[in-house]
């Protein structure tokens, strides 16, 4: 794998490096021992897979708190995504800073999602699935987001959301007083 840093500290576009031959090509998608090496969370407890059926599909920002904050392995398997992490760790120095990027089955990149970050994506063609891997367990009562538009952050997305659940369009905009440990 090759790992390329992103302008968030901790967050990670992760290429897959490609055996190739005249059958296709092998590539390792995670190795715990490479991960544990880059300092990189090893332990996942879930595997998600999220289709979304319309180009314009808004997921996101969601988070969890601790106990429960999750790191996030994601990976677009069919169609693209504009993939958005949104840095929430008061003591990081792109606190309130955000990076985005497109994550394809073309492109097979993965994005390295750390604790303290908020994640959500944009889909960027109909019928996108994504496959991702969490840290921690699914805890709603520990679940938490931000308004995807917020003013605070002034998120570039690539298109206009045409479908957003009502849950995402009724999270708050951001709070400086939230405190949200790494």
């Amino acid at each position: 794998m090759i790992y390329r840093d992103s302008p968030l500290g901790g967050v990670y576009v992760i290429e897959l490096e490609r055996r190739g031959d005249e059958r296709g090509f092998f590539a390792r998608v995670f190795d715990d021992l490479e991960f544990e090496s880059r300092g990189l969370v090893t332990h996942f407890v879930n595997v998600n897979d999220s289709l979304s059926a319309d180009r314009g599909t808004l997921r996101g920002m969601h988070y969890q708190l601790p106990p429960q904050a999750e790191v996030k392995l994601v990976r677009c398997i069919r169609g693209s995504l504009f993939d958005v992490v949104l840095d929430l760790r008061p003591e990081s120095p792109t606190y309130k800073r955000w990076y985005g990027t497109e994550l394809s089955a073309k492109n097979r990149l993965m994005m390295y999602v750390p604790t303290g970050c908020a994640h959500g994506f944009l889909t960027l063609e109909d019928d996108t699935e994504a496959f991702y891997f969490a840290s921690a367990y699914y805890s709603p009562e520990l679940e938490r987001g931000i308004r995807w538009n917020d003013a605070e952050f002034d998120i570039d997305w690539p298109l206009e959301p045409v479908v957003v659940s009502q849950k995402d369009r009724d999270q708050p905009d951001f709070d400086p007083s939230w405190h949200l440990p790494s």
